[in-house]
């Protein structure tokens, strides 16, 4: 290998998803390079440039999307890493977004709005569509509901990514029928942030509201996408950063003669951003709904299950059975539940020393928080802290 290694990017530059792998790779290379970066502007499933067929490089990173570009990639003989996961056949190692995460991720933000019925949106037949329909639906029945899979149109076999995409497009009708037969209000997760935005444009064609009627949520939280729809989209966001950081790092051992295996990489998504398009709460008892907006606005102050129940009508027993009936946890669980989700922002993105953190978000004792975050993540504050930074 040369004293600057020669690297290869097929990575789509047209996409979100893309970009945020570059950046990933850059900041790989800057922290351990130089290597010297051959890269040309592409979509996702553009024919490999001409000049690759008689490049002499040390390794490659690429979105393989379909055999023609996986044979480039073979006939160069060199190590490679493939950040598509489509062909599982190639014999390379894959790093991927987490198809489950991403599922599990969804659910949870659809049903922390009160949802009870839940529906899924994806390009039938397209890998990544199929692996989160089935985990989503997986997760919906077994908490006890019914999932509403859209389910028209054929798979189109040996098509790209985004030949589906456009085809979804041209199967407008078929989408907002099926959006009409489903129970209202529903929370509808979709495989990616174009079929969601698909999807609103079926909603506002046959005047159906969002959030209210229908609350749609998106994956990749691709920011044009996702401000330009009406309404804004909530999205998954996939570590895409973390994922070309890895992927670069574990080109790099190849390219230094080590062996690797080539079992798959699953890399869990961050979180969900939330905008206008899951922005409700979707629940019919008007005392639940007030608790639930009580316990987000107030948790961090410390408030206990007492505080909540001074501001309703009804006993512990009553509003603890109809809160568990809708959102299936206890009302002391979400306290903690909220508390939580703003100490993973404190820690995140501040300096905090825990003592404060703790103090701001309603824990009298850093020694409890560090304890109840322990147990509800499986990490202490601390391993937290340098994982968020490192992403």
């Amino acid at each position: 290998m040369a004293a600057r290694p020669r690297v290869a990017l097929l990575v789509e530059s047209s996409r979100a998803y893309g970009r945020g792998l570059l950046h990933g790779i850059a900041e790989y290379v800057r922290l351990h390079g130089p290597w010297s970066i051959y890269l040309a502007e592409r979509g996702l499933g553009d024919a490999p440039s001409a000049w690759l067929q008689d490049w002499s490089g040390d390794g490659i990173i690429a979105r393989i999307e379909n055999r023609k570009i996986a044979r480039v990639v073979r006939d160069l003989r060199i190590p490679a890493v493939d950040l598509r996961g489509l062909l599982t056949d190639l014999g390379v190692p894959r790093i991927v977004t987490d198809d489950q995460a991403v599922a599990r991720l969804g659910v949870g933000h659809l049903r922390e709005r009160g949802f009870r019925h839940l529906a899924f949106c994806g390009f039938v037949g397209a890998d990544y569509s199929d692996n989160r329909s089935e985990a989503f639906a997986r997760l919906v029945e077994g908490a006890g509901f019914t999932c509403h899979l859209y389910r028209a149109g054929s798979p189109q076999h040996g098509a790209g990514t985004e030949a589906r995409e456009q085809s979804g497009w041209a199967a407008q009708a078929e989408v907002a029928r099926w959006i009409e037969g489903l129970p209202k209000p529903v929370g509808l997760m979709a495989c990616n942030d174009i079929r969601a935005q698909q999807v609103l444009t079926a909603c506002r064609v046959i005047g159906v509201a969002v959030p209210d009627e229908v609350a749609v949520l998106g994956v990749d939280n691709d920011e044009v996408l996702c401000d330009l729809a009406d309404p804004p989209l909530s999205s998954i966001v996939p570590d895409t950063r973390r994922i070309g950081f890895e992927a670069a790092s574990l080109l790099e051992r190849m390219m230094a003669g080590a062996i690797v295996p080539e079992d798959p990489i699953a890399i869990a998504p961050l979180g969900v951003i939330t905008r206008r398009s899951t922005d409700v709460l979707a629940i019919d008892d008007r005392a639940i709904s007030g608790a639930v907006r009580f316990i987000r606005e107030h948790a961090c102050d410390g408030i206990t299950v007492a505080d909540v129940l001074a501001e309703l009508p009804l006993s512990r027993s009553v509003f603890e059975r109809r809160f568990v009936k809708i959102f299936g946890l206890t009302p002391k669980a979400e306290i903690l539940r909220t508390q939580l989700d703003q100490v993973k922002r404190l820690l995140a993105e501040t300096d905090l020393p825990l003592k404060q953190i703790a103090s701001r978000t309603g824990f009298l004792h850093p020694e409890y928080l560090s304890a109840a975050f322990k147990e509800r993540t499986g990490q202490t504050p601390g391993q937290y802290r340098r994982s968020a930074r490192q992403r």
